[in-house]
């Protein structure tokens, strides 16, 4: 008999005889019966598949991977379909008898493998085909990405049942939590206002959004299937409107890494910000090798001895100093330093960089676009030739361009957001031959033709 731990509450009394009869109702209280419960009764009619996967899976990690090696090997054989004691031994000659002969009693008496004694053969059962045709859809897939395993194995699921036509509800329910937490996933990122984060996401939120696009087909095969019941029409509509958040998480992405880009920090006239120091330090493995030879020399800490420390304190009481006398009104007022602002020269820049696209836009000069009239540039074209300082203060500005809250306000900034430019960037870096910058990446200003409609017609209207 033995003892419950101290303050662990006591288990409840069960019949023995019942026990007997169906150890699962240890598990249970009193008065419960585990035949009532739906997901039991489902996984005692699996019994025979749960206790496949005990007998590969039971046990330390060496052992699983001995009789997975010993399974998988003999099902890759396509040439025969039966292997005798002598074939099963020449094939694993680089294992020990002893554990062969421990993995081979194993399979056979789980059903994996079935032993022909007629013929004298191993056979491998159509149970263990269907075991290992499952794991390697998930070790192939588990390959190239975390993420874009689990997306992909849920589908690939999904998929294959809606393609024998016995797809279930409970597979439809696991695509569904995924696809859930993934869009608390992202939304969490975007309220952290982390840049990195939210790169990161994005990243992720794109893979995602090729699974969707991929499982569409599938769903509406789904939904238009008249052979599906109530509870798998309803479970298909709920992953279509979790692929409509994902979907619709893009704008909140740009919104979010547009507000970061417009409070980001320059580090004077450098054209460095915070985020390109950031990605530096983390560029670097050890962080305290940076601070090596930082200092020149040591600092020599000094000791004083209680007899100079007295020889000092007598000398200071025993001087004669002479009487500071109280100031008799306030000092004299002197001009306040003279400091230089530079906001005048960022001004003269801002209202140059203005002039620069309002000429691309050729507004009040071209009232109708014509064929010819370049819709397009490259955006080196406009930032050069400049030094990398003014360049990177124009590149910082540029998704101002079309920003609707920032076109509302008042100033030169609201002014460059009213524009008729939008703004379009690549994933990609082009070389420039420039004194100043040597590569940038590849990114276009276009004409928003229908802003400029609506300006030259409000212009019309008001002449």
């Amino acid at each position: 008999m033995i003892d419950n731990l101290a303050g662990a509450p006591a288990a409840e009394p069960h019949s023995p005889a019942l026990e007997e009869l169906d150890p699962l109702q240890a598990h249970f209280h009193e008065g419960v019966a585990p035949d009532e419960i739906e997901q039991v009764y489902h996984l005692k009619r699996a019994a025979p598949m749960l206790q496949a996967f005990t007998a590969l899976f039971h046990g330390a990690q060496d052992g699983v991977i001995v009789r997975l090696l010993v399974l998988r090997d003999l099902a890759a054989d396509s040439g025969t379909s039966a292997f005798s004691r002598a074939d099963i031994n020449q094939k694993f000659a680089y294992l020990i008898p002893e554990s062969l002969e421990t993995v081979l009693g194993r399979l056979r008496s789980h059903g994996l493998l079935a032993w022909d004694n007629q013929a004298g053969v191993y056979r491998i059962t159509p149970l263990a085909r269907n075991v290992l045709a499952a794991l390697d859809t998930l070790l192939a897939l588990g390959q190239p990405d975390e993420d874009e395993a689990e997306m992909g194995f849920l589908l690939s699921q999904v998929a294959g049942a809606q393609a024998v036509g016995g797809v279930t509800v409970e597979q439809l329910k696991h695509l569904l939590g995924r696809l859930v937490e993934l869009h608390e996933e992202f939304r969490d990122a975007i309220a952290s206002g982390s840049e990195f984060r939210l790169r990161a996401s994005q990243a992720k939120w794109h893979t995602a959004c090729d699974w969707v696009e991929k499982g569409s087909d599938i769903l509406r095969a789904i939904t238009s299937d008249e052979r599906a019941d109530f509870a798998t029409h309803r479970a298909a509509q709920a992953i279509g409107r979790a692929q409509s958040q994902l979907l619709n998480m893009q704008g909140m992405f740009s919104r979010a890494l547009n507000q970061i880009e417009r409070q980001r920090v320059h580090l004077g006239q450098s054209g460095l910000s915070t985020t390109d120091i950031k990605r530096w330090l983390l560029a670097h493995e050890d962080l305290a090798s940076l601070a090596e030879n930082a200092i020149d020399r040591p600092v020599v800490p000094l000791f004083t001895t209680p007899a100079e420390m007295i020889d000092v304190a007598e000398t200071e009481l025993m001087t004669e100093r002479a009487p500071v006398m109280a100031p008799g009104g306030l000092p004299n007022g002197e001009d306040a330093p003279m400091t230089i602002n530079d906001n005048p020269a960022m001004q003269a820049e801002l209202d140059d960089w203005i002039k620069r696209l309002s000429d691309f836009a050729n507004l009040g000069n071209f009232p109708v676009m014509s064929e010819d009239s370049p819709k397009s540039v490259p955006i080196q074209e406009s930032l050069l030739p400049a030094s990398f300082a003014v360049a990177s203060y124009r590149a910082s500005l540029l998704p101002l361009l079309g920003d609707a809250a920032e076109a509302n306000l008042q100033g030169a900034t609201a002014e460059l957001a009213r524009l008729p430019v939008k703004f379009t960037s690549e994933d990609e870096m082009v070389q420039l031959d420039d004194p100043h910058v040597a590569a940038m990446s590849r990114a276009t200003l276009s004409l928003n033709l229908d802003d400029l409609t609506l300006d030259l017609e409000s212009k019309t209207q008001d002449e």
